[in-house]
């Protein structure tokens, strides 16, 4: 075989990589979108008989029930019954003055409703894999990190993300209640990325190449990803202390927000889940920022250039940290850190989004 033939067969192995690699980023697409459906099943067939733990405990016949020690939940199955562990109670962070327990989840204490979460999780763990067997052919399609623009960095991105949320689940931790509303936006997140960001497969800039890219960008969507999952939580956790403040003051929700938010967990619970999340990654997204640093010296002869997106990342950087002191500040738990934590994620959108796209700059590597 001559080297123009070698030469000729290697790029057309590339190529089928990278088809192949298109393809399974779709599949996944198509088997996150039958587990969106499941998920949304297990919201519809959960039993509504068990969602009324929040506006029950924010009265005083159910406050009194609840210290009491009721009843444990109990769904009837053929052959038997079946107990569910009753929901802990838990003291809400907003005002500290009320115990309200955790909702019973999207199936709602109810056996069917939890068959097909269990099939919601299995077809997202399917479609985890398939995704990150289109990230791994993307970067065999040319033998480098799949990180060099802006749709490589969103199904890295997405993966992750969905990586997280299952290695919560793996760990014991109750947190299928964020399946919905996580896969959702791994849905609209890759239809971005496949439409509008698609970028061919290529070989990287010359700046690009170095071992940090494995190191600073490997550790930038991680973070950026646990970031994601913390704010899914705290928008959801908006809305469920919306509607407890709503109900201790007497108001009645619609039926549709009934429906849905009993089911959550205690707006305390989630308050806490997103801070966990937010402080854990912290101290990575500071490593990040070093690590961009260190690299911006040996490629550019600067540790520091104020380049848009150095300066972008130094600014959510700033913002988080403000987030998490306010955070551990009695004064400041609840909703007013919680939007700090939406202007943190905020900061952390504009500067790969808008900072790759609308300004120009050392990184400007976006390839859109």
């Amino acid at each position: 075989m001559t080297l123009a033939a070698a030469t000729e067969l290697a790029v057309a192995t590339n190529e089928h990589l990278a088809s192949m690699s298109n393809t399974l980023i779709y599949s996944s697409m198509a088997v996150y979108t039958l587990a969106f459906f499941a998920y949304i099943l297990e919201w519809i067939f959960g039993s509504r008989s068990k969602v009324a733990r929040t506006a029950s405990a924010l009265t005083a016949e159910g406050e009194a029930r609840e210290k009491a020690g009721g009843p444990a939940v109990t769904v009837k199955k053929a052959g038997g019954t079946a107990v569910l562990e009753r929901p802990k109670v838990v003291v809400r962070a907003a005002s500290g003055a009320r115990d309200v327990p955790d909702g019973p989840g999207a199936h709602g204490g109810d056996a069917q409703g939890d068959l097909f979460g269990r099939v919601a999780v299995s077809l997202t763990v399917l479609a985890f894999l398939v995704e990150l067997a289109g990230v791994v052919a993307r970067a065999a399609s040319v033998e480098r990190a799949p990180w060099g623009n802006m749709y490589e960095f969103n199904i890295t991105f997405s993966t992750v993300a969905v990586g997280v949320y299952l290695a919560l689940l793996a760990l014991k931790k109750n947190v299928r209640w964020l399946g919905l509303f996580l896969i959702t936006t791994v849905l609209l997140d890759l239809g971005l990325a496949v439409t509008v960001l698609y970028t061919a497969s290529d070989q990287l800039v010359p700046a690009l190449h170095s071992y940090w890219l494995y190191i600073h960008v490997s550790t930038a969507i991680f973070c950026g990803a646990v970031f994601y999952v913390g704010a899914v939580a705290t928008i959801l956790y908006l809305f469920k202390d919306s509607y407890e403040t709503k109900l201790q003051t007497g108001g009645k929700p619609g039926a549709f927000a009934t429906s849905v938010l009993e089911r959550l967990p205690a707006s305390a619970s989630l308050d806490k889940f997103a801070y966990r999340i937010n402080a854990a990654v912290f101290p990575l997204w500071t490593f990040t920022i070093i690590a961009g640093a260190i690299w911006a010296g040996d490629a550019w002869g600067r540790y520091w250039n104020w380049d848009p997106k150095e300066t972008w990342s130094f600014i959510t950087w700033v913002a988080y940290a403000c987030y998490l002191h306010a955070r551990a500040t009695a004064g400041w738990k609840g909703r007013k850190a919680a939007y700090l934590a939406m202007i943190a994620f905020g900061c952390w959108l504009f500067n790969y989004y808008g900072v790759n796209i609308f300004v120009t700059g050392k990184h400007s590597y976006a390839g859109v």
